[in-house]
């Protein structure tokens, strides 16, 4: 179940960051409630995940699910830039989260 925190987490902290851009400052009401909403209840479920993962591996994890999904939702909506040194840097972060679950024993 900690896994399943971690993931919601993650997903919660997206779409965290991601109303930041629409919030404008607070000054737009639903897109601020979006962004308070969504940051409580990424570092809420982080909480609960850490019952049971190890800070480091579960705090690494959020924080990279959390770039990573940041930097495609900017390349796929916001038009931001997709040259291949950026995609490669996505990658390896990627393949740094996955390196954590592997190899973590619980």
């Amino acid at each position: 179940m900690a896994w399943f925190f971690l993931l919601a987490a993650g997903l919660a902290e997206i779409v965290f960051a991601v109303s930041l851009k629409y919030n404008i400052g607070f000054t737009r009401l639903i897109p601020s409630l979006v962004t308070m909403v969504a940051g409580c209840s990424s570092f809420y479920l982080l909480t609960l995940a850490i019952k049971v993962i190890p800070l480091g591996t579960a705090y690494a994890i959020w924080t990279g699910m959390g770039a990573v999904g940041v930097a495609i939702v900017g390349i796929l909506m916001f038009k931001e830039a997709h040259d291949w040194m950026r995609l490669v840097s996505i990658i390896l972060v990627v393949a740094g989260v996955l390196g954590l679950k592997l190899t973590h024993n619980e």
